[in-house]
């Protein structure tokens, strides 16, 4: 994913927040390349969500995944209210909207097979809504171990096994396992089959399954560790199958590279860490860049970055892609190769505050984007809607904003000062 809608995979091959590219064809990588920027540079809004009389910051994109020929699909959004909202994916009509209470959210994923969403709680539980149902109540509840408080999650691609990420609890940080499966006699509270403590030194922030194989798992953490996992085999040690250090504390992970076998991270201090897995069995380092504040060495155009929201791999011209943006709003497309990342082309116009996820539909040419100005908005290609103002920035209560990502600033003005 996700994502990280950099999240979900499906018949239209689209990841939120992580996307993946499956419609263009051409023989010229720098054919491909141009295309790329000119899709992105020519998106406008056409859609944006109604002004609610509780504005959040918009934390989370995630689309369904499932296709209905009697209606559209669906839009699920994390809120920093603790809350997941669902709006029709052409309309951005609120259908319905979940509540996390007692725990505060986080994480927003669709089932690949079905309109389910999940998000994990702090509360120690992963929840899972039926979309279909107006029932506030999740439809099913997968409890975690006492002490538990989760701040991470993913599901794998065939909704087999969930994984839960959670905050560490004197000496130990869990990674808990669940089976998602629904069988004839099936149990609303699911109890864990297992976990992994042994990877992990700190909070695990990130986790995501390979968007193909259903065994293979990568975990991010504040210790710095990139850890990648294969659930075939039966005890963590030996499931360990790499380990990656990026010295800093993990905002994002994802998948890319041919089958997907390289991974990626950013940092809460703008880093971003590329590893190849394919050379782990060879003498060839695994390390394909390595960036410690990558708004130090970014040269934008007419502009500057301020921090990173998420990557995308393109698989016909096996590319990634940075996705970055500005505290005003304006959002950034950087192309990532092995000698660093370049800027490519910039959307402006939109969200007037730090915008906090996107979902990217490339069969549809369509892009989803939310921020901390409590807009949900929707992009596309051509015409531009009728009317609208663009909004201010939210002042949100401190104890929500303790709980969404802050974007650290602080080291990199020491470093431009000295």
């Amino acid at each position: 994913m996700a994502v990280y809608c950099l999240v979900g995979n499906s018949s239209e091959i689209l990841m939120c927040g992580h996307w993946r590219f499956q419609s263009f064809i051409s023989v010229d990588v720098a054919t491909d390349m141009e295309k790329i920027e000119d899709q992105f540079a020519n998106l406008h809004i056409v859609r944006r969500s109604s002004e609610l009389k509780e504005p959040t910051y918009l934390l989370g994109i995630d689309t369904s995944k499932t296709v209905h020929t009697e209606r559209g699909g669906f839009v699920a959004v994390l809120c920093s209210n603790g809350s997941i909202r669902i709006y029709d994916k052409e309309t951005l009509n609120l259908l319905r909207e979940f509540s996390g209470s007692p725990g505060l959210l986080n994480g927003v994923r669709f089932a690949n097979s079905c309109d389910s969403v999940y998000s994990a709680s702090t509360d120690g539980t992963v929840k899972c809504w039926d979309t279909r149902s107006a029932s506030e109540k999740p439809a099913q509840l997968f409890k975690g171990y006492p002490s538990n408080s989760f701040i991470s999650f993913d599901v794998n691609c065939k909704d087999h096994v969930i994984c839960a990420g959670a905050e560490k609890v004197d000496d130990d940080a869990l990674l808990v396992f669940w089976d998602a499966r629904f069988t004839s006699q099936d149990l609303s509270l699911r109890d864990p089959l297992g976990a992994y403590s042994e990877t992990h030194s700190d909070d695990i922030t990130q986790v995501r399954f390979h968007p193909s194989n259903p065994n293979m798992v990568v975990s991010g953490s504040t210790d710095g560790l990139v850890n990648v996992f294969d659930l075939s085999i039966d005890n963590e040690e030996d499931a360990l199958v790499a380990t990656c250090n990026s010295v800093s504390s993990v905002s994002y992970i994802g998948w890319c590279g041919r089958d997907y076998k390289q991974i990626y991270c950013m940092t809460h201090d703008e880093g971003f860490c590329w590893w190849d897995l394919n050379h782990l069995d060879t003498d060839e380092p695994i390390t394909c860049l390595n960036i410690q504040d990558v708004r130090e060495i970014t040269d934008v155009k007419e502009g500057h970055l301020d921090y990173l929201i998420g990557g995308l791999y393109h698989e016909k011209m096996d590319r990634l892609f940075v996705i970055g943006g500005t505290n005003t709003g304006k959002i950034h497309l950087l192309s990532c190769t092995s000698a660093g990342l370049t800027h490519m082309t910039s959307l402006h116009g939109g969200h007037a505050a730090t915008v906090r996820s996107f979902c990217w539909n490339v069969s549809e040419d369509s892009l989803l984007t939310g921020g901390e100005d409590a807009q949900l908005l929707l992009w596309k290609p051509g015409a531009m809607e009728k009317t609208f103002t663009k909004k201010d920035s939210l002042k949100i209560a401190s104890s929500v904003q303790q709980r969404v990502r802050v974007h650290s600033s602080d080291s990199y003005k020491k470093r431009k000062q000295q």
